[in-house]
């Protein structure tokens, strides 16, 4: 039909501006801080087209987490670590997930959102869980290989694992601030970030190291 082509485009277009806006809002001020009217004008669209495409501010919401977590997911894909021996593709995926908290500052902050709403926006996601599920494979079968030739110990749980190299990361990130106060440096000089990286690799190949 003539014409559909460009409306489907345009659609598509707005609808990214929205989840653009959306993910910057709620990532500052979280799901009761954002407002529709705000997400609306950095979207250049208006409240009527957020509540066509997304149904409410909290579906909206919910549609920006699953994003979020199915960026990552689908970026640790990418790295196709199966094509690397087994240690090298560990460090690789300690680095990447080191580099994506800095480069995406906002997934930290709506990751604390989810948690402030005890993940009830993800329950009902089966494409994240299909995601999570591929992203568990991907690291049971480096460990795997790794315990094959005899560099890695077995029976590390991959789930685990993952949760601390997300761990050391985000807890260095998420208090930064106060660990400034506390432990009087900065940990954000390129000198501080380079030294917690080699730290967190050294941690977690000493955890799997045979």
């Amino acid at each position: 039909m003539p014409g559909a082509r460009p409306k489907t485009r345009d659609a598509d277009a707005t609808r990214a501006r929205i989840l653009a806006a959306a993910k910057e809002e709620f990532a500052r001020l979280g799901l009761g801080g954002a407002r529709v009217d705000e997400i609306a004008e950095k979207a250049q669209a208006n409240k009527r087209m957020i509540y066509h495409y997304f149904g409410s501010k909290e579906n909206l919401f919910r549609i920006v987490l699953e994003e979020a977590w199915l960026d990552i997911r689908n970026a640790e894909q990418e790295l196709e670590l199966d094509h690397l021996p087994p240690e090298a593709a560990l460090e690789t995926l300690v680095r990447f997930t080191w580099n994506y908290y800095l480069d995406n500052p906002e997934f930290i902050t709506l990751v604390n959102s989810a948690n402030l709403h005890r993940g009830r926006h993800l329950e009902g996601s089966e494409r994240l869980r299909t995601a999570s599920r591929r992203f568990v494979n991907m690291v049971r079968d480096i460990l795997d290989r790794g315990v094959a030739a005899g560099v890695f110990r077995p029976g590390i749980d991959p789930v685990q694992l993952n949760i601390t190299i997300a761990a050391i990361g985000y807890y260095y990130l998420t208090n930064r601030h106060t660990g400034a106060i506390l432990f009087e440096r900065d940990f954000m000089t390129p000198q501080a970030l380079a030294e917690r990286l080699a730290f967190n690799i050294e941690t977690v190949m000493r955890l799997v190291r045979a």
